[in-house]
Order: C-alpha cells, then sequence, then structure tokens
C-alpha cells in the first residue's frame, strides 16, 4: 500500500447528497464560535492519537461537514469568506472528493500543494483576531510551525472544550474492543524485555520520563493487540514509562487492559484530562515526541513546571528492527499470502481465459474470501482497503470502488490490485498488475521499466548508515530514461501484525535521517500512472539483512524479498532486461513456484 503521495485524485465518485443535518451542523459550530468569541476554528480529520485511521467518535470534521477523507483540515469562520462560512484545505487526492462531499455553497475547496492554511493566514491576517484549536488534535511541531508562520495574528486559542463536541450529542462512544496479548512464539521479546529498552533510552535523553503517544508503539511495548480502529490490530492509549522502568498506560475502558495482569499501571483517559498533573507527578523532566505528539502534553508540562526534551518516540526504531521471532512470522505470513493471491491470480487467468466478467468489487470479494480459506485462525482481515483499479480507475493511486464505480475489466486494459492482509504472525501488503487480453506495446514497455527498477531495489547492496532516500533513484532510473516518473514514495515501513504503514524508515525522494537497520520490513512498490488510460505498480515487501562487508569491515546491508506470488509474463519485455535482471525473475518465480507446490 502507497504512503504518502502527492497530486494524486482519488475518490469514490460516488454522488453524494449535501444533507440538510450537515448545514445546521454548521449553523450550529458557528454559533458556538459566536458563544466563545472566536473569528475561526481549526478542525482536522485526526484523532488525539494523530494516526492513520480515525474511530467513529472522533469524526469530528465528517459529521459537521460530510467530508470523510482520511487527511484535511478546515477553518471554519465567523464571518464568510467569498460567501462560504469555511475552508477545506485537501492535498491532491482528495479535491474531487471534498468537492462531491461538502457543501460548495457553505465551503471552499483548496488544494494545499497550491495554498496552505499558513499562506491563506497570512493572507488574510486582517480578517482574524483569534483562531481556536483544540490541542488534543495537533501535533506540537505543527502548532509551533503555525505560530511562527501567522506569528502575532490571528491570535491562537484553546477553548476549554472541542466546539464540536459542544453540539455533538450524540456522538458515538470510543471504541473498547477486546484486548489480548500477542503470543511470545510470535512477539519473540518479552514486555518487561522492551519496557527497560525504553526506560534505558528514556535515561540515555536526560529525562525522568517518556511520554508515548503512539498506539502501535504501546500495543508493541506490551504484547498486547485489539481492534479499536480499522485495519491495524491496536487498542487505543498513551503511556508514560519512568527512566526506572515503571509504566502507567491511560486508556478507554481500562478494565479490558487490566484483567490481563500486565504488570502495569492502568487508568482511565478520562483522567488523564481531568488530572493531568497526576500522570507527570514526581516528575522534572519527560521525553516526548513533537513530531507525533499532541500540543496538549507540551501545555500541560508546561503548566506543571516540567522540562520537556523534545526527541524521537523510543518505541519507534525498536519496533522498526524486527527480532528473529517476528521475523519467521513474517515469512511465514507472507508464504501464507502469497498462497492466496496466487490462486487469485489463477482465478483470473480463468475467468478471462472463458470469457468470464471480473468486476473490480467482485475480484476484491473473491481475494478476501482466498485469504480467509488460506489463513484460517490466522487470518485477521484486511491490512487496509483494497485498491482494485481497472482500466483507468488503475491511474487514480488511492482509488476504491463502490456500488457506482465499479466496473468489468476489458479487454485490452490493465487491473492493478493493491491488497495486504492481517494474520496472527505478521502484516501482508502486495501490488501486482495483470493484463486483459493483449497489452498495447507502451504498456509492456513501462512494466517493464518498472520490473527493472523493482529488481534494482530488490538487489541492491549498500554500507550500514544508509537511508532510503538515497536508495530511491535506483526504483525510477529506468522512467527517469524515457522523461516519466510517479509521485507517491518507493517505499513505507511495515509492523509485524501492527500498522502496514509503520515509520520510521521509508524508501522516498525525500530525504531522511533514518538508516535502514537489519531487521526492518519495507515495501517496494515503483509505479507508472497514465491518467485516463492505465495504472502500473509491482509491489513486494523486503527485509533489510546484513549480506556482507566492506573492506574496511563495515556492514554492507541488502533485501530479502518477503512476498510470493506471480507476475504477469505478458507484460514484461524480456529484450530490454539485462542477464541479472532475468536471473533475478527467474530465481523469483521459481521461489513462488515452489511456494505453492509445498502448500
Amino acid at each position: 500500500m502507497l504512503g504518502a503521495f502527492n497530486n494524486e485524485s482519488s475518490y469514490n465518485f460516488m454522488t453524494i447528497q449535501h444533507s440538510q443535518p450537515h448545514a445546521m451542523r454548521l449553523k450550529q459550530l458557528v454559533d458556538a464560535m459566536q458563544a466563545a468569541s472566536v473569528d475561526a476554528f481549526l478542525q482536522p480529520v485526526n484523532d488525539e492519537f494523530q494516526g492513520e485511521y480515525t474511530p467513529d467518535y472522533a469524526k469530528r470534521l465528517e459529521w459537521v461537514s460530510g467530508f470523510s477523507g482520511s487527511a484535511g483540515v478546515a477553518l471554519f469562520l465567523r464571518e464568510r469568506f467569498e460567501g462560504r462560512q469555511a475552508i477545506l484545505f485537501v492535498d491532491g487526492r482528495y479535491t474531487l472528493q471534498a468537492a462531491n462531499e461538502v457543501n460548495a455553497a457553505d465551503y471552499l475547496i483548496i488544494n494545499s500543494a497550491d495554498l496552505s492554511l499558513s499562506d491563506w493566514l497570512k493572507a488574510n491576517h486582517a480578517r482574524l483576531t483569534s483562531l481556536a484549536y483544540d490541542p488534543w488534535l495537533h501535533t506540537q511541531t505543527y502548532v509551533k510551525n503555525l505560530l511562527a508562520a501567522v506569528q502575532a495574528r490571528p491570535q491562537l486559542c484553546q477553548p476549554t472544550h472541542n466546539l464540536i463536541d459542544s453540539i455533538w450529542h450524540d456522538r458515538p462512544a470510543p471504541p473498547a474492543s477486546t484486548v489480548v496479548e500477542w503470543p511470545m512464539e510470535f512477539a519473540g521479546e518479552t514486555r518487561e524485555s522492551k519496557i527497560a529498552k525504553v526506560a534505558k533510552a528514556t535515561a540515555q535523553a536526560s529525562a525522568d520520563a517518556a511520554i508515548l503517544t503512539l498506539p502501535d508503539g504501546i500495543n508493541w511495548l506490551l504484547n498486547i493487540r485489539g481492534s479499536d480502529i480499522a485495519f491495524n490490530p491496536l487498542m487505543l492509549a498513551f503511556a508514560v514509562v519512568t527512566a526506572g522502568g515503571d509504566v502507567t498506560v491511560y486508556c478507554y475502558e481500562p478494565e479490558r487492559l487490566a484483567r490481563l495482569s500486565l504488570g502495569v499501571k492502568v487508568l482511565p483517559m478520562m483522567q488523564l484530562s481531568e488530572h493531568p498533573k497526576t500522570a507527570l507527578a514526581s516528575v522534572q523532566t519527560v521525553l516526548c515526541d513533537p513530531a507525533v505528539s499532541a500540543r496538549w502534553w507540551f501545555d500541560q508540562c508546561a503548566a506543571c513546571g516540567i522540562r520537556v526534551i523534545e526527541g524521537k518516540d523510543p518505541t519507534l526504531l525498536l519496533k522498526a528492527c524486527k527480532n528473529d521471532a517476528e521475523i519467521a512470522g513474517m515469512r511465514a505470513a507472507h508464504r501464507r499470502d502469497g498462497v492466496a493471491v496466487s490462486r487469485f491470480l489463477q482465478w483470473l487467468d480463468e475467468q478471462e481465459r472463458t470469457g468470464q466478467e471480473v468486476t473490480e468489487l467482485g475480484a476484491t470479494q473473491m481475494l478476501e474470501s482466498l485469504r480467509q480459506q488460506v489463513g484460517g485462525n490466522r487470518y485477521k482481515g484486511q491490512s487496509f482497503s483494497t485498491i482494485a483499479g481497472s482500466g483507468a480507475h488503475g491511474a487514480i493511486v488511492h482509488y476504491r470502488a463502490d456500488e457506482a464505480s465499479n466496473r468489468a475489466v476489458k479487454s485490452g486494459e490493465l487491473f492493478l490490485i493493491d491488497s495486504g492482509g492481517q494474520y496472527l504472525d505478521g502484516t501482508t501488503d502486495i501490488t501486482r498488475t495483470i493484463a486483459w487480453g493483449e497489452p498495447a506495446e507502451e504498456m509492456i514497455d513501462r512494466y517493464t521499466r518498472v520490473l527493472r527498477g523493482h529488481i534494482a531495489l530488490a538487489t541492491a547492496v549498500f554500507p550500514e548508515g544508509t537511508s532510503g532516500g538515497q536508495l530511491d533513484a535506483l526504483a525510477r532510473q529506468f522512467l527517469w530514461e524515457i522523461g516519466c516518473d510517479y509521485d507517491h514514495g518507493t517505499g513505507h515501513g511495515v509492523g509485524a501484525y501492527l500498522c502496514v504503514h509503520e515509520g520510521p524508515q521509508r524508501i522516498a525522494k525525500r530525504l531522511s535521517d533514518v538508516p535502514l537497520k537489519v531487521g526492518m520490513i519495507l515495501s517496494n512498490e515503483p509505479g507508472y500512472y497514465k491518467d485516463g488510460e492505465y495504472g502500473i505498480r509491482i509491489e513486494n515487501l523486503v527485509l533489510v539483512l546484513e549480506v556482507g562487508k566492506t573492506e574496511k569491515g563495515r556492514a554492507l546491508l541488502g533485501f530479502e524479498t518477503l512476498t510470493l506470488a506471480p507476475l504477469d509474463t505478458r507484460l514484461i519485455n524480456r529484450a530490454i532486461m539485462t542477464y541479472n535482471e532475468l536471473k533475478w525473475l527467474d530465481n523469483y518465480l521459481l521461489r513462488v513456484q515452489s511456494n505453492l507446490q509445498n502448500h
């Protein structure tokens, strides 16, 4: 699955009627702003955990406006601007979706690549005196950047509560899924050992305690899993870990965690918000990650006279480097997943050969069924919502089929399917592009160039200390030769039965200060997209391994490909591939065949 994108359209194509409730809710919000004496109110898509998926209780922006995208921020205005009551800033993926979901008479939609919120505020500072925001919903880094951009006007202020919450009277309760321990055979390390490592990192940062705000880091730390949000097996929580190794966890419905007797203190989330000083008692310095932690934490520390040491969340790198048990589980999950995807591709081939119609939704349902059959009790569901795009839909990187947009694959088209599974022992993410009928020469050329870039990255050998940004060009070089490119990153980190998008590692044009390390798992997914015609992406997951030493004894690293599923050889022009590329390709296809024979 793709991580960050630039200027890619993505929407569900469904025509949505702008309902009266949204207009009424917008009016109520403006009235609440009037009562609070603020000129504007800022509301992002995300919740207090800053995660990729927002649970129902925190879908404030969607409740007010109807916008259901996964990224964006709205600036609600007490006085209308260009006739609109709000401005919705979204990236290129969501401009069409936003236009389809919100009332254009009330919302001005702006592509944030063309005009950022900060730039709009600077250009219109004379209109606003005060801008209210919820400190739980914006990271410290975001607020600091916003303050630097607007300087003294408008003045940022915090109401006593989120203004939308004051009018959302039937707001759903926070999720409280069953929490289970992740077995040691998969975790490979006790929670006591992990806590000791985080405590050591905290002490090394000269802090008395670390504030952990990433739920996947906390689930990793405690060897637990839940299902509070879609696709990611997480319990939503915050935690404070002292340099002495004491852990306090704050979550909704704490008894579901307390019953596991994990040897940590468990308190209700409400206590954190109502009595913040208790979370930071007897602490003089704390380690907190400004890039992922809400501004609220920094405000509370300031109010309590606690010095904040800004640094990376210590679970990030520890979690990213998988241990032997996690690696074994990921390999097993990928062998199992490879069988399901291989059977699916065989099914597709049979449908084409016999002239049977295959739709985007039909293919999605068939693949899910096969994962369930092959995975058995270890299959826990999708790792993200499947992207299945035929023809021109394949060129829309984040396309999601629905009943309105669903179409059949037609002869001469390409079919792109990007999907993944959550298994008790691992997380998968794979993309395959299939020709339906006879592919055009251009399609074959572009596919082969994408494949050559994929192979170049898969076979890369690099010294320890190399970041993903230094490898990104390997995957793009053959497209660049003919003036082509793709606008998304080449690789994102992947968790072990955790989030399919995991940091801090990545492979992208944007340089990173995080070197790739042994045990990290990333995607390898170059692509090519011709607007209005077709899309191509080839994605496997890879594991970072030590493969040798430099002449000075420094570790040399490389990749092991974990994903095992066929590639469409009808789209490969072997004549423009090198001997080593063909050798990799043939060996890979033999590995896929062997995996199928063993299952």
